[in-house]
């Protein structure tokens, strides 16, 4: 086996001449010098008492597949190669500190403890170096470059600017310690005034110090030029725990260097391509390097996979760093030519989704696969049922939080996955592995869970409409006032009403409101501020309503300041959210605990208050009755007509802000229960029967994306059942067609208490003002 490293002591003199003539350098991928005026004086110390400093690790350089682009060390001015023999991989802060301060022959360019920029030379006090009783540190001087050491008051207290200066306080300049003949001159003048008092004195300095520096040698491990590049990066970041760890693009821009190609310069000119949008302002050049890398292998993979009978053997498809590390250059330029003007459809995607800024992103890691499969569908991610597909893995990954840990294999497969699925495969593994526990809403309380601002978007998604002004949520609202998720049940009013601060503080008890309302909702209750703000902007009651339908809160509950009754409702409405946007159903505990306000025993109890306090309040833009959802009181017989007036109110519900339909009740707020529709409804003439015919006329009609939106529950009431239907805001037009018979799909929407067909222009002009993009 090829011995991949040597070990030996180099003489701090030759480690530094090397530095000086440029035989060794530093690769382009090494960070700039950046140690202080402190750190340098007490390295100075360090190696004045012969204490270690650690070794260095060099690379010799000539191996044709490691190629980096080398520079001099900070201060070596006029190199005599221009090829470095050696490049330094491991200590240098130590030996660039070392040279300036020692080997440069000018002052050092550095910073205060205040990352001030000051220039200093060293100095060693000799008394003080050789007194037993003083410390080292203390006796190597920092002195401004002009040897004047200056008060407060800007009069020179220590003047060292010339050799009889120095000569006369007794310091010694350090710059001239590796040289023996400035060392020697220095010394005979240090003697002149009374060699035979000073000679004693040097002497015992020389032994101290001098002598110190002359004979340090410095550990040194070197790198053969049989080393692997992939092996030179991996020891560098072991080695460099000094500093920020390094990067693969920093890597690549070395690399890519040799080549004449400025990565960094391609990397900022594709950057300005995109720089507009603010979503995209904590976009990494290392991310943009995953998704050229996904690409770029993937093509490979194809590619190998076309010629050779069997794929067992094809490369993988991986955006690892050892497979960023081995991008060729003419990959990269194809690729990331590709992938750049992707990044501002990839902007549009995410504002649809009502993600605006870096700020709100769930995951911005996601952005990377995301990037990655709409490069690889070119044109067919925009047509209407790929974005669905796109949407639902988007989310999936988001409630599924999927991609918290390490993700580049799960980026890898989501760039096969999805595509195969496109193309008619089976459903990704993002998809399939998806879960949300309903119980994870009472630990969402920040912004440090994807799942929190998935939500936060979601229901912008919905048309959340601005509390005060009553607008939906876009992109110009959300910037101009000031946006963002504020508690509904004021956390001050929760405190002095028993609620725990766990739960005040959950997602269930948040939305989105602008900076002005919540500086108006203050800490009041809710009766109080809806009040105020009914007042103050001349909202009716029943507008504001609609308004905090659409933000998914029961008005009533609200108005009622009961916090019980809006914690459950709301609690299950962002479930039917997160069902929806995902495709998939979450999981709940048997026995209702995940919602600490509607344990099961409770359960029957509550829906029947919440019933009863509806019918009370009456009809409006929210509320909707129908004495039954199948059956004509009339006749006596089943309607189609009956059926098709339940499907429109659901509709139209959706298509608005959200609302309630109570079937059971008549217009006067009569218990009628849909116990007359149950004749109609074959073997299965009961609730459950009723359920499964509503449940399957909704997904046939409106869609089961739109059909999973809706909560129904169901309560005795004098003896009869009445179903309680929830309705949330649709995340985009809802279509409604007739289950038999020869009518077309219309669009439907809430005006006041009635539900109206809107036609042509009326249709799209409502449609893009209730969903903006």
């Amino acid at each position: 086996m090829d011995k991949k490293f040597t070990s030996n002591d180099m003489p701090l003199s030759d480690l530094l001449n090397r530095a000086h003539s440029g035989a060794l350098q530093l690769p382009d991928f090494q960070r700039g010098w950046v140690w202080d005026d402190n750190h340098i004086s007490s390295l100075l110390a360090s190696v004045s008492l012969s204490y270690p400093i650690g070794a260095v690790m060099t690379l010799r350089t000539g191996n044709p597949e490691v190629k980096f682009k080398p520079r001099l060390l900070e201060g070596v001015a006029r190199a005599t190669l221009d090829e470095p023999e050696f490049l330094l991989l491991d200590g240098q802060q130590r030996t660039t500190s070392l040279y300036l301060a020692l080997r440069s022959g000018e002052a050092v360019p550095t910073r205060d403890a205040r990352k001030n920029s000051m220039t200093r030379r060293y100095f060693a006090d000799i008394r003080a170096c050789i007194d037993p009783f003083k410390d080292r540190e203390e006796a190597i001087r920092s002195i401004p470059a002009d040897g004047l050491v200056r008060n407060f008051r800007g009069e020179t207290e220590l003047d060292l600017s010339t050799r009889e200066a120095q000569v006369a306080a007794q310091m010694f300049p350090l710059d001239i310690v590796l040289d023996p003949t400035a060392t020697m001159r220095w010394q005979q003048d240090f003697l002149a005034p009374d060699p035979g008092e000073r000679f004693q004195t040097w002497a015992a300095f020389h032994e101290a110090v001098i002598a110190p520096f002359l004979q340090y040698r410095v550990p040194t491990i070197e790198l053969t030029r049989e080393t692997p590049k992939e092996a030179v990066c991996q020891v560098f970041e072991k080695v460099n725990t000094g500093g920020v760890s390094l990067t693969v693009f920093e890597l690549l821009t070395a690399t890519y260097a040799a080549d004449n190609f400025n990565l960094r310069d391609d990397w900022e000119k594709r950057k300005a391509a995109f720089g507009a949008f603010s979503l995209l302002d904590e976009f990494p050049e290392t991310d943009f390097l995953q998704v050229v890398t996904l690409l770029a292998t993937r093509d490979r993979r194809a590619r190998y996979v076309a010629e050779h009978a069997s794929d067992d053997r094809a490369p993988a498809v991986s955006c690892k760093r050892r497979d960023v590390l081995k991008l060729e250059l003419s990959d990269y330029l194809r690729w990331a030519e590709e992938a750049t003007p992707v990044l501002s459809r990839v902007v549009r995607f995410l504002h649809g989704e009502r993600i605006f800024t870096a700020r709100d992103l769930p995951y911005a890691s996601q952005l990377v696969p995301l990037t990655a499969i709409m490069t690889a569908l070119g044109d067919r991610a925009e047509s209407h049922g790929v974005v669905q597909r796109l949407r639902q893995w988007f989310w999936c990954g988001v409630f599924g939080e999927m991609y918290g840990g390490s993700t580049e294999t799960r980026f890898a497969y989501d760039l096969q996955d999805v595509v195969a699925w496109i193309d008619g495969g089976d459903e990704p593994r993002t998809v399939k592995e998806s879960q949300f526990q309903a119980d994870r809403l009472m630990t969402l309380r920040t912004r440090n869970s994807a799942a929190y601002k998935g939500l936060y978007a979601q229901q912008m998604k919905r048309g959340g409409r601005d509390f005060r002004t009553g607008s939906t949520i876009d992109l110009h609202t959300y910037v101009d006032d000031a946006v963002d998720i504020h508690h509904i049940f004021p956390r001050s009013w929760a405190a002095q009403n028993g609620i725990s601060e766990s739960i005040a503080n959950s997602i269930v008890n948040k939305t989105t409101i602008d900076a002005r309302t919540n500086r108006r909702i203050g800490g009041a209750s809710p009766s109080r501020y809806l009040a105020r703000i009914e007042s103050s902007e001349g909202t009716s009651p029943e507008d504001l309503d609609t308004i905090l339908r659409s933000h998914d809160i029961d008005p009533l509950a609200l108005r009622a300041d009961d916090f019980a009754a809006f914690f459950t409702a709301r609690f299950e409405r962002l479930l039917k959210q997160i069902e929806e946007a995902t495709g998939k159903p979450v999981n709940r505990s048997a026995d209702g605990s995940d919602n600490p306000f509607a344990a099961a025993e409770n359960a029957s109890k509550n829906v029947t208050d919440e019933i009863r306090r509806v019918i009370a309040a009456g009809e409006s833009k929210v509320v909707e009755f129908k004495s039954t959802g199948r059956k004509n009181l009339r006749t006596g017989e089943k309607d189609p007509a009956m059926e098709y007036a339940v499907l429109k109110s659901v509709a139209g519900f959706m298509n608005t802000h959200g609302g309630t339909l109570l079937v059971g009740v008549a217009d006067d707020g009569a218990i009628v229960g849909i116990e007359e529709d149950f004749p109609f409804q074959g073997n299965k003439r009961n609730v459950d029967g009723w359920d499964l015919w509503l449940t399957d006329m909704l997904a046939a009609s409106l869609g089961k994306a739109a059909a999973t939106d809706v909560s129904m529950s169901y309560a005795t009431i004098d003896d009869r059942t009445v179903a309680k239907i929830v309705v949330g805001p649709a995340a985009q037009p809802v279509f409604a067609t007739a289950t038999k018979g020869e009518r077309k799909p219309v669009f439907l929407v809430r005006i006041n208490s009635s539900t109206r067909e809107l036609l042509g222009q009326e249709a799209h002009d409502y449609q893009r003002k209730r969903w903006p993009s």
